[in-house]
């Protein structure tokens, strides 16, 4: 419990650290409506209003018997799914937002149990889908990269 404790007190300094890093911060130009500051920031008072209820808590966290345990293969799921997020974050202005979710998408789908056709299929539908709500309906630009022959 303790360690707990100083787990999270220790990440809410870390994230008040941040946010006085991304409060001062003012872009040149906003291609955004709310501006590049606000969503770092909201994140970092989500995560800090968590970090104060794990460090006020009055019991522990306690794992049962239904909880996967943390063996080779779950360690192995965790280490692709960071290099997965790796390599999205790598491809995501070269190849544009829909090739790089596609990318990442249907490995990660596969991983999880996912069948072949069902995960080319999904994946595709959700990569175009929020590219369309993100760049169509919220205003929010994403690169298309090396689909950017398909715009206008």
């Amino acid at each position: 419990m303790l360690l707990q404790r100083i787990f999270a007190a220790a990440l809410l300094l870390v994230c008040a650290g941040l946010a006085a890093m991304a409060w001062p911060y003012q872009a040149a130009f906003s291609y955004e409506p709310v501006g590049p500051r606000a969503f770092p920031l909201l994140m970092l008072a989500l995560m800090g209003v968590g970090l104060i209820y794990m460090i006020l808590r009055p019991s522990p966290v306690v794992h049962s018997e239904e909880d996967p345990k943390l063996d080779r293969q779950t360690l192995t799921k965790i280490a692709l799914c960071v290099l997965l997020l790796l390599v999205f974050a790598g491809t995501f202005e070269p190849l544009g937002f829909i090739l790089s979710s596609l990318l990442i998408g249907i490995p990660m789908a596969r991983l999880y149990g996912g069948r072949w056709l069902s995960s080319i299929v999904i994946i595709s539908l959700v990569s175009i889908g929020l590219y369309l709500l993100f760049d169509k309906a919220m205003e929010v630009h994403l690169p298309l990269g090396v689909l950017d022959i398909l715009e206008n």
